[in-house]
């Protein structure tokens, strides 16, 4: 049959079957290279975003680290700073004992012994400097009294510090164990001077309790009678609950 025989049969027939060309090869080999590039990015954004979580989880874990060690170390300088809170505390008390001992020792100065003070509620806590030269120079005053027991020695070395260091934070301690110490070799002027310093300038210190005491007891020993009780019922008003408002109180009752 010839062809134009055939065509014509064909469209006769009412098929509905269409060949369809194949694809170019060409466009088939750039769909297939479009979708490797694709997932070649991704890939690629995958083991970016990877890397990134793990360095991100390593600068993490080192952070940890940098705060455990932090965290060790302040507890580390708080118990160290405790101890040295702990041996001031010790140390003013082994002074007040040893000094007010002195004191009985004293002919002419009947003064009775102090008692075994505690720490007084509603005083400041001991305080300690950050200086080295400032505690180097105020330990060595305090252990003529401790250490040697060269009350004589020691005063001049408090005076020593109260010169270099007039704002420290033993300021009040030092005029406190200058006015002890002045009493002890009989100057009462001077000590009434330290004591009162204590009393009129350092109205935060854990010592003016004990230098209204101490003020009192000099006036009473004068037989400024009326100003000893003044000086005594300040400590029992000011001072309620403390071991020298106690003092006060059976020397008030004796005057």
């Amino acid at each position: 049959m010839k062809p134009k025989l055939i065509l014509a049969a064909l469209l006769m027939s009412g098929s509905t079957h269409v060949w369809a060309a194949p694809a170019p090869v060409s466009e088939a080999t750039a769909s297939e290279s479009s979708i490797e590039q694709r997932l070649s990015r991704l890939e690629q954004m995958m083991q970016s975003r990877n890397i990134m979580q793990a360095n991100l989880q390593q600068q993490l874990d080192m952070l940890q680290d940098e705060v455990s060690q932090l965290r060790g170390i302040t507890e580390e300088h708080s118990y160290k700073l405790e101890k040295v809170l702990q041996r001031q505390r010790e140390l003013y008390q082994e002074i007040e004992n040893r000094v007010s001992a002195a004191y009985t020792q004293q002919p002419s100065y009947d003064m009775p012994q102090t008692p075994t003070q505690q720490p007084d509620s509603g005083l400041n806590t001991t305080v300690v400097s950050t200086d080295l030269s400032e505690n180097e120079a105020y330990d060595k005053a305090v252990k003529l009294i401790m250490q040697d027991k060269r009350y004589d020695a020691a005063i001049p070395e408090f005076k020593s510090f109260l010169q270099n260091y007039p704002n420290s934070v033993y300021a009040a301690n030092a005029h406190y164990w200058l006015g002890q110490l002045l009493t002890i070799k009989g100057d009462t002027a001077g000590a009434k001077s330290h004591f009162e310093t204590v009393v009129n300038q350092y109205s935060d210190s854990s010592k003016r309790p004990d230098a209204l005491l101490k003020l009192g007891t000099l006036e009473q020993q004068q037989g400024q009678l009326a100003r000893a009780k003044q000086l005594f019922n300040e400590v029992i008003t000011q001072y309620p609950n403390t071991t020298a408002a106690k003092l006060a109180a059976e020397r008030v009752s004796k005057l």
